[in-house]
């Protein structure tokens, strides 16, 4: 391409890869609700941060799409897109390293998301969840040896680099 811009193939311009940035951003949220109430498996504070994160960036994605902007307006949107993947990544990153402690070095269970919001200042509740319990802790699932916050983790860093690809290295093609 003579403007410096990649190809990404499927993908023949920005509101398409916004689009499908946001729809794989749908499809994490389907698939965290499925394994709340369809396996049962109840999501811990930490874990609500993730999926806040999740539906941040497809939010973001969304309406880059919507907007459709030139290059300068599709770069913003990849700078929003990679605070916000960053910030979700960075709780899924602590989420993993609590899983990892040993038994005898994880915190004491707390009270839940909702008790800490409702009667404790913000900052102290976000500083309660952020140092974690013995409930984010606890491993209910794995698929190839990585718990749901790893994979979490990992698809953040998946939809940073892609938000970068399509918001910051893909040419703006003109549709006819």
């Amino acid at each position: 391409m003579s403007d410096g811009g990649v190809s990404i193939p499927f993908i023949t311009n920005r509101r398409r890869g916004n689009f499908l940035g946001a729809t794989v951003c749908a499809s994490l949220m389907v698939y965290a609700f499925f394994v709340q109430h369809g396996l049962g498996l109840v999501p811990c504070p930490l874990c609500i941060l993730q999926r806040i994160a999740i539906i941040a960036t497809g939010s973001v994605f969304l309406v880059a799409a919507l907007h459709n902007p030139g290059n300068a307006g599709a770069r913003i949107y990849s700078f929003f897109l990679i605070v916000v993947t960053g910030l979700g990544a960075a709780v899924a990153g602590r989420h993993v390293w609590i899983q990892s402690l040993p038994p005898e070095e994880v915190p004491a269970c707390g009270p839940g998301l909702d008790y800490m919001l409702e009667f404790f200042p913000l900052t102290d509740a976000l500083r309660m969840v952020f140092e974690g319990s013995g409930e984010c802790a606890k491993i209910d699932w794995m698929f190839l040896g990585l718990s749901m916050p790893a994979w979490v983790f990992v698809a953040l860093l998946g939809l940073a680099t892609y938000a970068v690809l399509v918001n910051w290295l893909l040419a703006q093609k003109s549709e006819k």
